[in-house]
């Protein structure tokens, strides 16, 4: 099985800020993460990023709210998404 495009998607959020969400089932986990999803999702207002969940190779599962990296359990893409858009609603909040 080669690497399955599941989700790619840019949502529009705000007349300065939308979403950008990739993710793929891939073949064999990457370097640091134990399931079969690589994933990209993408926050960006006024042209920059400020939340970034993705699991590169070697990093594992974490996530960047603006310069600072945490690890992010995974527990599914359903879970992950969810997550990310809660932590979109309390960034909007905060901004």
């Amino acid at each position: 099985m080669k690497a399955q495009l599941l989700l790619k998607r840019r949502l529009v959020l705000s007349e300065s800020a939308f979403a950008e969400m990739v993710i793929w089932q891939v073949q064999t986990p990457l370097e640091g993460s134990a399931h079969d999803y690589k994933y990209r999702l993408a926050y960006f207002v006024n042209g920059v990023c400020i939340l970034r969940y993705d699991n590169e190779a070697g990093k594992g599962n974490h996530l960047h709210i603006n310069e600072q990296e945490a690890n992010y359990n995974f527990v599914s893409s359903e879970q992950l998404l969810k997550d990310f858009f809660a932590q979109i609603k309390r960034m909007e909040n905060s901004l």
